[in-house]
């Protein structure tokens, strides 16, 4: 019997949906069924064996029907394998680093050391500035640092 693996997301402008899919498209891959769903789709976690849950970070904090999944569902997630991983930070390097060590908003981390995930990962972002609206490319102004590296 394949085991069925859940890659869920939260995401703004589509980048964190494309890193959900490469993980999917990985894990299918490695022959267990996987369903890529947009965060706030899924209801019950019954029927998956393994479950990878994501989100983007936009001003510190994961999108918010990501951040309900993990909170609504924390007792389910803690009786599988879960996988964790925020994207966000952009500029060149180990966006660990770039996030000065942080791997999860404070609500989530809360949860996550609760729950003790396999692994919390950070992937870089992607910022399209045609696509923010103006107070979106204030913030990303704001928190740009010298370097061009959000902060």
């Amino acid at each position: 019997m394949q085991a069925r693996a859940l890659i869920d997301y939260g995401t703004k402008y589509g980048a964190t949906a494309e890193i959900a899919s490469k993980i999917g498209q990985v894990l299918s891959e490695a022959g267990l069924l996987v369903d890529v769903l947009p965060a706030g789709q899924v209801c019950d976690l019954s029927s998956y064996d393994v479950v990878v849950l994501g989100s983007a970070v936009y001003a510190g904090q994961w999108r918010k029907e990501a951040a309900a999944l993990l909170t609504g569902h924390e007792r389910a997630l803690t009786e599988r394998p879960v996988w964790l991983f925020s994207s966000g930070p952009t500029g060149e390097g180990d966006p660990v680093q770039l996030m000065q060590g942080w791997r999860l908003p404070a609500p989530q981390q809360a949860i996550a050391d609760r729950m003790c995930p396999c692994d919390v990962a950070v992937f870089h972002g992607r910022i399209d500035p045609d696509k923010l609206s103006l107070p979106e490319r204030l913030i990303v102004q704001r928190d740009q640092g010298a370097d061009g590296r959000l902060a």
